[in-house]
């Protein structure tokens, strides 16, 4: 009874530090994204748009064009011939030719590795980061999510050039300012809002399966798994009967 209470009160605990970390991941002007890592199609879309827009500044050194190919059922031929733009084989990483010291001095920030980006960051706030960009009242990029972020709109010619609408909000001691209340589509891009949706969903979704590209089997081999399990136990109970027919 002691082994159980103590089962039920861990497994309490546990659930309760899982619905704290979504929570707390959530935050202000993060929206649920709907990427789903096991939509092969999503991801494929994902490799597309990282490739063309982000990795000419974002590494993925983690990942390898090989691996790319086969979890995302494209073969190396097509990999090669429409994710690659560099004199690198199938087996190489994804690494970018850029100087570390020459991007900290073009941007600011030397643009980070993005191989982990989705398990630090979470898919939800990827697929709103990319949503968030605006021009504000200084001219410059920004974004709500990551203020005042180093990093350019790269994908505003998808998406278009948002403008802020601002609106007045008094806090509780009494402090009067300005609040952006929504979005105005400035310049419009190529992709409708829903169509850029789409895009930063695939794209969020990639990321997230560059983080951890062993999800996509692991959930298969576990089944298999937990069926062995079943079946060994079974056969185990029934030749520990069989020992104990004898004793008994």
């Amino acid at each position: 009874m002691k082994k159980y209470t103590t089962l039920v009160f861990s497994a309490a605990m546990l659930l309760f530090a899982t619905s704290f970390n979504v929570s707390a991941s959530g935050g202000d002007g993060i929206e649920h994204s709907g990427a789903n890592i096991n939509d092969i199609a999503s991801l494929q879309r994902g490799a597309k748009w990282f490739v063309n827009y982000c990795l000419g500044c974002h590494s993925a050194s983690y990942m390898r064009y090989n691996r790319l190919a086969e979890d995302l059922d494209l073969g190396e031929e097509v990999v090669m011939q429409n994710l690659v733009y560099a004199d690198v084989k199938i087996g190489d990483t994804m690494d970018i030719a850029m100087d570390a010291d020459q991007a900290e001095a073009w941007f600011g920030n030397t643009p980070p590795d993005l191989s982990l980006i989705g398990r630090a960051r979470s898919s939800d706030w990827l697929f709103s980061y990319l949503r968030g960009f605006y021009v504000d009242r200084n001219g410059a990029w920004n974004n709500t999510v990551m203020p005042d972020v180093a990093m350019p709109h790269v994908l505003w010619r998808l998406q278009g050039i948002q403008v802020p609408v601002y609106r007045q909000e008094t806090t509780e001691s009494g402090f009067t300012h300005e609040v952006i209340d929504h979005f105005e589509l400035g310049t419009a891009g190529v992709q409708s809002p829903e169509e850029y949706a789409e895009t930063a969903r695939d794209i969020a979704a990639f990321l997230e399966y560059l983080g951890e590209p062993a999800k996509l089997k692991r959930k298969k081999i576990g089944v298999w798994v937990i069926l062995f399990l079943a079946v060994f136990s079974f056969i185990t109970y029934l030749l520990k009967a069989e020992y104990w027919r004898d004793v008994h």
